[in-house]
């Protein structure tokens, strides 16, 4: 039997980088039963929060000039 769970997008990606082959609840299971938690699959905790706040600015603002020379080019 299955379900449906609701993830983020940013949380699918890693959780999708990390399985290779896998299934999505071999990773997951994987993951649990050696004791780590989920977050040590999907990178939270990484970064510190003031980096993390960085980071999330710098690729925000990298993406809005990706978004405007692409809407400059499609002119």
């Amino acid at each position: 039997m299955s379900k449906n769970i609701a993830i983020s997008d940013d949380v699918y990606r890693e959780l999708k980088r990390e399985k290779g082959d896998r299934s999505f609840s071999e990773v997951i299971s994987e993951t649990l039963d050696d004791g780590r938690q989920l977050a040590d699959v999907t990178g939270v905790g990484v970064l510190d929060p003031e980096t993390h706040a960085e980071v999330t600015d710098e690729i925000e603002r990298l993406s809005r000039g990706t978004l405007s020379r692409l809407d400059d080019e499609a002119l």
